[in-house]
């Protein structure tokens, strides 16, 4: 398929703005926001840089194809026609995962999936299942049946290189956009005063220095009819790897924590830039150097720490913001505006809610402080 087709980002609800900037910053000139995520008009190529380029977006979906179906006969003698062989392989089992809406004649997603599993089969001699590597995601919506690829494969957050997280870790895909609507571009320290794995550091590390997030894993669309080995291997290897001219800071009041970031950060080859410290928040001190960015993910009570607790932990944090950083500013998530307010510090006001870990959360900023 040299023809170009759609192609769609996901990310988290409430970001497309910051994914659409991000896809442009990295060429996607065509980007455009939609709900859930944002849409591109590329080739093959345009999906894999995609998934080795893009920090926010949660998984890449491949638009191949669509036709119209008003009933399950149809749908069935359609999806036997269909090309299936143009973009997946026989050799690579596949999952089918059909959606369906009420505007649509066929509305039983478990028929419509069961048709187009039966056709992959009998007419295209290909394997499904339920473990499958390669997933086919069919939207059916007003009688049009929508065939997308899912080319990623696990989700992007998991970028290869970190093993050890903490109890309530932040997706790396959500820090990535959190630290852009921040106004982080890689040009600035950043200190994480309960850095926790240490995700905030690592991301910001990894931007400062031009690293592809998807550098060290692999992807679902290597398991495709469309693949080419040769030029995935030199587009991996094409990187704006460099020294960045600010350092990083992390402190946690847990060693385990500390020790668990330091290994993820050496495994992702930034620890040279990340200094990591035990110490309780209210204990963290100015670094040496100019202003950046202070951000952080506190425990809010909704899985760790009593949250009546939390309000001094929050107070003794914003006493130790406002006496030790003047001129630098402040990104805090947590899911109690209470808990916010507790930290004395002057946020401005809270942003749409984010869906993070079954629970809605807010990004608090700052201006300087």
């Amino acid at each position: 398929m040299t023809t170009p087709f759609e192609i769609f980002m996901v990310c988290t609800p409430g970001f497309e703005q910051a994914l659409h900037a991000e896809a442009l910053e990295n060429g996607f000139s065509d980007a455009r926001v939609t709900a859930g995520g944002i849409t591109i008009t590329g080739t093959w190529e345009d999906v894999w840089r995609a998934n080795l380029v893009m920090r926010g977006a949660t998984r890449i979906l491949a638009r191949v194809g669509s036709f119209m179906a008003f009933h399950l006969a149809q749908l069935d003698k359609r999806a036997r026609k269909y090309p299936w062989g143009d973009v997946l392989r026989q050799d690579i089992p596949v999952r089918v995962e059909v959606s369906t809406s009420k505007k649509s004649k066929i509305y039983h997603a478990g028929a419509a999936t069961q048709r187009i599993e039966t056709a992959l089969k009998d007419s295209h001699g290909m394997t499904i299942a339920a473990d499958a590597p390669v997933a086919l995601k069919v939207r059916i919506d007003d009688n049009r049946v929508t065939i997308s690829v899912d080319t990623s494969g696990e989700s992007l957050h998991k970028r290869g290189h970190k093993e050890a997280v903490g109890k309530a870790p932040m997706r790396e895909t959500l820090a990535a956009l959190m630290l852009r609507e921040c106004g982080y571009r890689g040009t600035e320290p950043v200190v994480d005063p309960m850095c926790g794995s240490g995700t905030f550091l690592i991301e910001a590390a990894e931007m400062a220095m031009g690293l592809n997030p998807g550098r060290t894993r692999d992807f679902a669309f290597q398991q495709l009819a469309t693949y080419n080995d040769a030029a995935w291997q030199d587009m991996r290897r094409v990187g704006e790897t460099h020294a960045p001219i600010q350092h990083f800071h992390g402190s946690d009041r847990d060693a385990g924590a500390i020790r668990m970031a330091t290994a993820n950060a050496e495994r992702a080859g930034v620890a040279d830039h990340i200094t990591f410290e035990n110490l309780s928040a209210a204990d963290i001190k100015r670094p040496e150097g100019p202003p950046g960015l202070i951000i952080c993910n506190p425990p809010y009570g909704g899985r760790i720490g009593n949250q009546n607790m939390l309000y001094g932990v929050y107070a003794g944090l914003g006493d130790a913001l406002k006496r030790e950083f003047t001129g630098w500013r402040v990104g805090m998530v947590t899911s109690e505006a209470g808990l916010a307010k507790a930290s004395g510090l002057p946020f401005k006001p809270k942003g749409p809610a984010i869906p993070h870990g079954g629970i809605k959360v807010w990004l608090f900023q700052t201006g300087t402080l």
